[in-house]
C-alpha cells in the first residue's frame, strides 16, 4: 500500500463515519495541512469517489457533507483489505522481533528479569 493510498484510505474512513466533516477538521485528524486536505479531497472527487453536497450551516456560512459513491464504497473496501494485509505484515514483524528479543534475552536472564540485572549478576 502507498502512502497515498493509505491517506486515501483514512479519508475515505472518516468520510463514511462523519459526512459533514469540514476539510479543516479532516486535515486535524489526518495530521496533515489543510491545502495537502484540499488536494486529498480533489483527488478523490475527481476519482468519483466521493460526492460533495452543498447545504447552508445555521451561522449561514456554506459547507459540505461529503458521501462515499457506490464506487467509493467499493474503493474503500478494497483500500481496507490492503490497509488490514500491511497492519497484519507489521504485527508478524513486530512479534518475529520481540521474539527474536526473547531468545537473545533468554540466554543472559531470567524471564521478566530487568535488563539491567542480567548484567550486574555477570559481573558479580
Amino acid at each position: 500500500m502507498t502512502p497515498r493510498e493509505a491517506a486515501h484510505y483514512r479519508v475515505l474512513r472518516l468520510i463514511e463515519e462523519q459526512p459533514e466533516i469540514s476539510q479543516r477538521e479532516l486535515a486535524r485528524a489526518l495530521g496533515v495541512s489543510l491545502g495537502k486536505t484540499h488536494y486529498l479531497m480533489k483527488a478523490l472527487l475527481d476519482k468519483g469517489l466521493v460526492k460533495a453536497n452543498n447545504f447552508r450551516r445555521s451561522d449561514n456560512k456554506l459547507a459540505y457533507a461529503y458521501l462515499l459513491t457506490p464506487s467509493g464504497i467499493a474503493a474503500k473496501v478494497d483500500l481496507t483489505r490492503a490497509f488490514l494485509r500491511l497492519k497484519e505484515d507489521e504485527y508478524r514483524a513486530a512479534h518475529d522481533e520481540i521474539e527474536r528479543l526473547r531468545r537473545e534475552l533468554g540466554a543472559d536472564a531470567p524471564p521478566n528479569a530487568p535488563a539491567g540485572r542480567a548484567s550486574a549478576r555477570q559481573d558479580n
